[in-house]
């Protein structure tokens, strides 16, 4: 599993010019699911992402989760992550899950993180989605369940 995640100060996703979900203060997630992805990443990511120290104390430093900041999650499934560009200039995304296997784990992540108290939105699974935020730093990490 791999997430792309961008600190930010808001974000929201929209399906045929219609905004499905939004977000203040918190981590937008671009979530892609690999062929060997199972419930263990699914709940690994989900466990990362609520714990990951990325917002900043009054220092300065980042020492503080999203749990900490009382921050909102949007979660939005995609499978480009898994794009592989090593060859020609088409990318090929047979690394990726299918879909009857990605939705069911995306699902997860986007529930854990809610189960957990997160405010959280998600993008609608498989449509087009016109996503915009506004990244605050800018900090954008990658978080990659293979690398741990």
């Amino acid at each position: 599993m791999r997430a792309v995640v961008q600190r930010v100060l808001e974000a929201s996703v929209e399906v045929a010019e219609v905004r499905i979900s939004h977000i203040g203060r918190g981590l937008l997630v671009l979530l892609g699911v690999a062929h060997a992805d199972g419930e263990a990443e699914a709940d690994w990511m989900t466990d990362k992402l609520l714990g990951l120290r990325i917002f900043a104390n009054p220092d300065g430093k980042f020492d503080a989760s999203l749990l900490d900041v009382g921050g909102a999650a949007l979660v939005v499934s995609q499978f480009t992550l898994y794009g592989d560009t090593r060859k020609g200039r088409r990318p090929s995304f047979t690394a990726a899950a299918p879909p009857a296997q990605a939705e069911p784990l995306y699902r997860r992540v986007v529930d854990g993180l809610a189960a957990r108290g997160v405010p959280t939105g998600a993008g609608r699974f498989g449509a087009t989605m016109q996503v915009h935020l506004v990244n605050d730093g800018p900090v954008t990490l990658i978080v990659d369940s293979a690398t741990g």
